[in-house]
């Protein structure tokens, strides 16, 4: 029997190229990478390729055919640590440069502390890779053309725009209210040879002299909590800059729910809420475009991709239909008119703005993006895509059907609601490691603690749970149990105001000033859990598969990318399943939101997952209760 002919999955990143090392890993903790010469330190979730990590942090690494193995661009040096050497690798260096430490950055995943030399760009790349290995083919809406006219005679009179559209034929194009305004006065000034900016099918201005070779495109996330912006130069497809933020709606609410009652309970307050989202993206437009050294008016095209609640909210619509049942958009999809204006984003007065569609009012056009990033339409194997954050977006395909669902987690996952909790900023334990006597902590900022973060709450209780001092109902085990389980960690358990808590990092002699994790925060995790748990055990119910069926498991966003996989597993956030299967998916909304500007064929496929993607409501649903119910459990 010959075998399958596989080779148009490689070439989708559907499966792994031939030669991918298998670096083991327990999936635990996380590992330093340290990029040269940017000196850029970054952590990750061990078995994250190199060629990843770069990406999710802005830093570009040259390669043509998306991280796939087969141009042997990707090349870097590990100038101290180990990574695995790969088949291909070997055919791509000498026996010396594989001793000295090159390798094929798609194909390196680092399980341990490495620094890494990324040699400067040394072509001009006609694809660029985003999302999770997706390829995407450079075609973008931004397009420029230097012409040199013919300047008008008495014999030759045509109207400065017919001139210019006659240069430019094979194009239909529109012409910009703002590009005729300019168009006499730059003509004359520079000669009749200018260059003229296209986007999608609007002529938006003229500029004087050859600039073709700058093109920008902005790129953001807007996320409840934070907000991350991408500057891209479209001409390469590489990211010029990126930065992020705290949402400045901040105030007004930790989550989308408080700040529709907000809007709902005062009118006054909708203002508010559109003014402090639309200052967050002016501002991180302002920093993206100061690091890269660009004109704002350099950059003619933004894509947004955010939740249903914080898109409304940037474009000053009513939210209230988005709080209540039955839960209803104003649209799903946004008209092609808007502009980069109407976001607050001073970038090219002209510059349109594209907003992605979404699939409900939970299900927003930050999944739509992730789904596209990640090709959950492209993919034959059975994957599970999971956003975890306050409200937490699922989505399931099999191949031939996707279906999505949004669940309800609450704000542990965020820090809130846990005694210790704070975000994931300096101070914030994130990762925690049980031994027979003693409890190791990786810190944000290598700082002394100050409080537990959603990957630090998740760890802490998945180890509890791992050296038997948490049983499968999320309870403490008590003193004398605890002695005779762990006696090295026994002296941890204490009691405040009434509660009984694990103390992870002591602050002098008093548990009260101590980091600890409480019995309130298991039973937080736990019912935040249970929600996430509920709702893909519900979608595998409606392609009619198991959990052992679940091929790999996306997990996304700014947490999904820095949990632990075993934690996940440990504590049942995920399907139980072997931890290579679990993959950080990092944020792929703002993936999404940059093979926007960058293939206008990617664009119509976010468009398409409109109608190939079933979305699935929880809350009518009458088993819901009792799986949550089930799910509460911790699976030991």
């Amino acid at each position: 029997m010959s075998r399958p002919d596989r080779s148009h999955l490689h070439r989708e990143g559907l499966i792994d190229p031939p030669g991918t090392p298998q670096a083991e890993h327990d999936g635990t903790g996380r590992v330093r990478l340290h990029f040269l010469p940017l000196a850029r330190d970054v952590r990750v979730p061990p078995g994250v390729t190199l060629f990843d990590a770069a990406s999710w942090n802005g830093i570009a690494i040259d390669s043509t055919c998306g991280g796939h193995g087969t141009c042997k661009k990707c090349k870097v040096q590990v100038t101290s640590g180990s990574i695995p050497v790969s088949r291909l690798d070997v055919r791509c260096f000498t026996p010396g440069e594989l001793s000295a430490g090159w390798r094929l950055a798609c194909l390196a995943a680092a399980v341990s502390d490495v620094s890494v030399d990324v040699p400067p760009l040394s072509t001009r790349p006609k694809a660029a890779t985003v999302g999770v290995g997706r390829q995407v083919i450079l075609r973008p809406a931004i397009q420029k053309r230097y012409v040199e006219l013919a300047e008008p005679t008495l014999s030759d009179q045509r109207p400065d725009l017919d001139r210019v559209l006659d240069a430019l034929d094979d194009l239909e194009l529109r012409a910009d209210l703002h590009v005729l305004r300019r168009l006499p006065g730059v003509l004359r000034a520079a000669d009749f040879k200018v260059t003229a900016v296209v986007v999608d099918d609007v002529l938006i201005d003229v500029e004087a002299g050859d600039t073709t070779g700058r093109r920008f495109g902005l790129a953001y996330d807007l996320g409840t909590t934070t907000v991350v912006a991408t500057l891209l130069d479209t001409s390469t497809g590489t990211p010029a800059a990126v930065a992020s933020m705290l949402n400045k709606q901040q105030p007004f609410g930790a989550d989308v729910i408080t700040r529709i009652s907000a809007a709902m309970l005062d009118p006054a307050t909708l203002p508010r809420l559109q003014a402090a989202a639309q200052d967050t993206l002016a501002t991180l437009a302002a920093e993206v475009c100061a690091e890269a050294g660009v004109d704002p008016r350099e950059v003619y095209e933004v894509a947004l991709a955010g939740n249903a609640t914080m898109t409304a909210l940037v474009l000053g619509i009513e939210p209230e239909p988005l709080g209540v049942a039955p839960f209803v958009q104003s649209t799903a999809s946004w008209p092609r008119s808007l502009r980069a204006s109407d976001l607050g984003v001073q970038v090219h007065p002209a510059a349109p703005a594209m907003v992605f569609p979404a699939l409900g009012a939970y299900v927003g056009g930050d999944i739509v993006a992730g789904m596209l990033a990640s090709g959950m339409d492209r993919d034959k194997r059975i994957r599970l895509f999971i956003d975890v954050g306050t409200n937490c977006e699922l989505v399931l395909s099999d191949g031939d059907r996707i279906v999505a669902t949004a669940a309800p987690a609450g704000p542990a996952f965020e820090g809130g609601a846990i005694r210790c909790g704070m975000r994931a900023a300096d101070g914030a334990i994130e990762v925690v490691t049980l031994t027979d006597d003693d409890v190791k902590l990786q810190v944000i900022g290598d700082v002394a603690p100050v409080g537990l973060c959603g990957s630090g709450l998740v760890d802490a209780v998945s180890e509890l749970i791992r050296v038997g001092l948490l049983d499968g109902s999320g309870r403490l085990v008590t003193a004398e149990d605890a002695k005779e389980i762990a006696p090295g960690l026994a002296e941890r358990f204490h009691t405040v105001q009434g509660e009984r808590v694990f103390v992870l990092a002591w602050n002098g002699a008093e548990a009260a000033e101590s980091v600890y994790l409480s019995q309130r925060d298991v039973r937080e995790l736990q019912f935040a859990k249970a929600a996430i748990a509920t709702g893909w055990s519900l979608l595998l119910v409606e392609l009619g598969v198991e959990p052992s069926d679940v091929q790999q498991v996306l997990l996304a966003g700014s947490f999904g990318s820095y949990l632990s996989p075993a934690s996940a597993v440990r504590i049942g956030l995920v399907p139980k399943l072997p931890v290579l299967r679990i993959v950080s998916a990092g944020n792929v909304a703002g993936e999404g939101a940059k093979m926007a500007l960058l293939s206008m064929q990617e664009r119509a496929g976010a468009a398409t997952l409109l109608r190939e993607v079933r979305y699935v409501e929880l809350s009518d649903r009458p088993e819901f209760n009792d799986r949550f119910v089930d799910q509460l459990a911790f699976p030991v």
